[in-house]
């Protein structure tokens, strides 16, 4: 199946995934500062949308400063920040108030305090169990939110990315171990994060832009670009990241454009609003 993608001209707003697209580890990948310039400059919104949930938006800020990006928080949205967001607002449409235990970390854990739920360590105290990326991930941490969840805690999922993209190579991700809490607990996570359409709905909330002009560009199919095309945008892979050419193109609905990476990107949006 091959779409027809619109004209680049027409996009309004993008989205960008964060690992494997604007960096891996602490490398910047190349044209990313100027193609956000460039989408400044032409009047374009964007925000970066990642499914990390280990820190906070100003977290991450001052993690692509380091790189040499210019970024502000606002334009930053982690899978935790979304998690806390959509968990409040199933608890304001009449789902319980109560305390939260989380596997996660520092962006995870203040998240959900700025969001106004009150965190716990007893598996016996929570009615939500909420996991996330865990670098620091412990036996007992296991322990506790698999009790918490067979004591009828909701499991919620920040998201299912199995892997995580490193200097290294690909480590254990969220998913992994949202699968381990299934493995333990005989429960399926509700899960927030990319290709669910939680996390898109709160970005495009949050930049004022609609499915039909907005563009997202990931380097993982099954979390960056499904999600998108379902819900009606326009997508881009780019092979900076997880997935190669070869699997983005044998895919029953392919990413509209693959592209080498961001300045290839730069340059059909130049190419497009030069007519």
């Amino acid at each position: 199946m091959t779409y027809a993608h619109p004209a680049l001209s027409s996009i309004r707003a993008a989205f960008f995934d964060m690992d494997g697209v604007i960096y891996v580890g602490n490398r910047p990948l190349p044209g990313v500062q100027e193609l956000l310039d460039y989408l400044d400059a032409t009047g374009r919104r964007w925000m970066l949308v990642t499914n990390n949930a280990a820190l906070t938006s100003q977290q991450f800020s001052d993690k692509v400063a380091a790189m040499g990006l210019r970024v502000a928080p606002e334009r930053i949205l982690g899978s935790a920040e979304a998690t806390a967001s959509w968990l409040r607002h199933q608890v304001d449409k009449g789902w319980p108030e109560g305390k939260v235990i989380v596997n996660g970390q520092e962006g995870l854990r203040a998240a959900l305090t700025a969001a106004g739920f009150e965190l716990t360590t007893d598996p016996f105290d929570a009615a939500y169990a909420v996991s996330g990326a865990n670098f620091n991930l412990t036996y007992a941490d296991l322990a506790d939110v698999a009790l918490a969840i067979r004591n009828g805690a909701r499991f919620i999922g920040t998201n299912s990315d199995r892997t995580y993209p490193t200097e290294r190579g690909q480590v254990p991700g969220a998913g992994s171990i949202l699968a381990l809490f299934t493995a333990a607990t005989d429960k399926e996570p509700i899960v927030i994060g990319k290709p669910n359409a939680p996390m898109f709905e709160e970005a495009m909330r949050r930049i004022e832009a609609t499915p039909e002009t907005t563009l997202m560009v990931g380097d993982r199919y099954e979390t960056d670009i499904v999600g998108a095309l379902k819900l009606g945008m326009t997508t881009v892979g780019v092979l900076t990241g997880i997935d190669t050419r070869a699997h983005f193109a044998t895919q029953s609905a392919p990413p509209h454009l693959i592209l080498e990476g961001l300045p290839d990107l730069l340059a059909l949006f130049q190419r497009a609003d030069a007519g």
